[in-house]
């Protein structure tokens, strides 16, 4: 289990106070790191520290990781408190939502879909990841070590399947949008150039692709989702924290380029 073990580290977790960003921080604070939660609202990051094992050992940092000058000023402050960055988990991302329920089905047809919409999630799903990993990483290599993991999605790899956004009676209430499977799967392949460019410097990165995550969907969302799954059921949010101490620690040591799929079996048939 010594391999496990992250006490000493730390472990920068951005999109901190998200489903599955809550978890993140909470499986590498109970692997004993002390984790630098990241996100846009203060108030939201401290409740999500509160949560964690050892409240007092962690940093709360608001700021935007689409801007470099507020991604290098967070270094700046992370190095000032820990001295070293050696986990870096880029889970920030935009996954559309619409402001009325009832034009979702239209504006997120393809034919209709804006493009503000997808102009922000690339900001968001690669200009902040790659920011992050630019000043964040940098620091990992002359340090001579260090882990980055980019939370990707089974749509980085798969399409989308749209008939699991059908209700009971058929109609389509939702088209999963071009802009989640684009900028996902640049994550993927952004990782590989990583893991080329700084392998020899000692820098491991690695993609984490989950699948879909429980989170009060309507009860025939998730019962499509279920039957086209193997295990089927969708994730809940916990279902991530050991592939995420996994790719932070030395129990993954000799891995670095690969996307660890954890979707239940969804990519598998």
């Amino acid at each position: 289990m010594e391999l496990f073990n992250l006490k000493g580290k730390t472990a920068i977790v951005t999109g901190a106070t998200g489903l599955i960003g809550t978890n993140h921080c909470m499986a590498l604070a109970e692997a004993g790191a002390h984790v630098v939660l990241c996100d846009m609202n203060l108030e939201k990051l401290q409740a999500v520290a509160q949560q964690l094992t050892n409240p007092s050992e962690h940093l709360c940092l608001a700021f935007d990781v689409t801007k470099k000058e507020a991604v290098e000023q967070a270094k700046s402050q992370i190095l000032e408190k820990f001295k070293t960055i050696d986990v870096l988990v880029n889970n920030a991302a935009i996954n559309d939502m619409f402001e009325n329920p009832l034009l979702a089905g239209q504006q997120s047809q393809f034919e209709h879909y804006p493009e503000a919409m997808l102009q922000a999630s690339i900001q968001v799903n690669i200009v902040g990841v790659f920011l992050c990993s630019q000043v964040f990483g940098s620091q990992m290599a002359e340090q001579g070590k260090g882990s980055i993991i980019n939370v990707a999605s089974t749509y980085g790899m798969v399409g989308p399947d749209q008939s699991i956004y059908k209700d009971q009676e058929g109609n389509q209430t939702f088209y999963k949008s071009a802009a989640y499977p684009i900028t996902k799967g640049a994550v993927i392949n952004f990782t590989r150039f990583l893991a080329s460019y700084w392998g020899e410097k000692g820098v491991r990165v690695n993609t984490l692709s989950p699948g879909g995550v429980s989170n009060q969907q309507d009860d025939y969302f998730v019962q499509n989702y279920a039957s086209k799954t193997p295990l089927r059921r969708m994730a809940q949010p916990y279902d991530y924290k050991g592939a995420i101490v996994f790719l932070a620690s030395d129990a993954s040591n000799y891995m670095t380029g690969a996307n660890l799929v954890v979707d239940g079996g969804w990519t598998a048939i």
